[in-house]
């Protein structure tokens, strides 16, 4: 089912800020030539987490999941100046797009792309983050968010996408996919967790907000 009606999307679209051309130019590539297309964030999530890094002001920001770099260009426009944005990428064929188009920003020197599992990866950082985004295996969200907790600021702000699943989470039919249980396993644990705060937001595919 559609989370909201395409009117009402097309509507806040075309009330919402729009992108830059590097990212128009990425939305387009990603379109004609990806696997997948719909993963790409697109405008109104792009332009949101725009703004909560920007209210942020992050000095250390991860994403696990970059796709083909979209959001994670979005993520960098709030960084603080000394600020960094280290994003995974499990799939090694989106390194290639990744590169060109963060080569082509001016966020170049501020944002580092890592390929590999996020789970092996993660332990070898050396840092606090202010701001996380999940944008990966879905079943994997917890384990993600069980590595991330400590490593966050007082305050941080971790966003995991896809929490809504098309609809699927308040299907009624007794038929859930693995994924789509695992999505509701997820939200009902941040639900009961003391440590944090969190808002499921309806936007786009459902964004979890947990502040730390």
């Amino acid at each position: 089912m559609d989370i909201t009606s395409p009117l009402i999307e097309e509507y806040c679209e075309i009330h919402t800020s729009p992108e830059g051309e590097l990212l128009y130019r990425l939305f387009r590539e990603t379109h004609l030539k990806a696997v997948k297309p719909r993963m790409i964030s697109g405008q109104l999530q792009g332009r949101f987490l725009s703004m909560v890094s920007r209210m942020i002001r992050p000095k250390h920001v991860l994403e696990i999941g970059t796709y083909t770099g979209y959001s994670a260009l979005c993520l960098a426009e709030g960084l603080a100046p000394d600020g960094y944005l280290d994003t995974i990428e499990v799939d090694e064929e989106m390194e290639e797009i990744i590169s060109r188009y963060v080569g082509m920003s001016q966020y170049k020197e501020k944002i580092r792309l890592h390929i590999g599992d996020a789970r092996q990866l993660i332990p070898t950082f050396d840092c606090q983050w202010d701001l996380v985004f999940i944008d990966a295996e879905k079943r994997s969200n917890r384990e993600f968010y069980e590595l991330l907790l400590p490593r966050m600021r007082k305050g941080g702000v971790v966003l995991i996408d896809n929490m809504l699943w098309s609809g699927k989470v308040v299907e009624q039919d007794g038929h859930l996919d693995l994924d789509t249980k695992a999505i509701m396993e997820f939200n009902d644990f941040v639900q009961q967790d003391k440590r944090v705060t969190n808002v499921l937001l309806p936007l786009r595919d459902g964004i979890m907000m947990v502040m730390c």
